[in-house]
């Protein structure tokens, strides 16, 4: 592995040991390619993906934006998909990327509509 991918594996280690999901306030993970962004509700107790959006959905995909823009889709998108399992209260796993850019337009779409973390 180079070194960056291997430092972020780290991190994710490090973060992973102090954070983890339930049902009722599940870890809201973040994966960023260089395309495109994932994101998952996740509860760790059952080991069970409870929603999940991407950039890659048809009405995200479908939008003429920047990375930027499409990341904040994608955070309002998860935090409607929460508001449907009846969830408000989620806990952030930025995954060891920098809590900048992509990663924090994620966080803040998912605020706005309604999330709370």
């Amino acid at each position: 592995m180079n070194t960056k991918t291997s430092s972020r594996q780290k991190i994710r280690y490090r973060i992973r040991k102090k954070i983890s999901g339930t049902s009722q306030k599940p870890r809201l993970s973040v994966f960023r390619s260089n395309t495109n962004i994932y994101v998952q509700l996740i509860d760790d107790l059952n080991n069970v993906t409870l929603a999940a959006a991407s950039s890659k959905d048809k009405d995200i995909a479908a939008q003429k934006t920047n990375k930027t823009e499409k990341s904040k889709l994608v955070g309002a998108a998860i935090a409607r998909k929460a508001a449907d399992l009846g969830l408000k209260d989620v806990v952030f796993d930025r995954g060891g990327y920098l809590y900048h850019g992509r990663v924090k337009a994620v966080a803040e779409g998912a605020r706005e509509n309604g999330l709370l973390f």
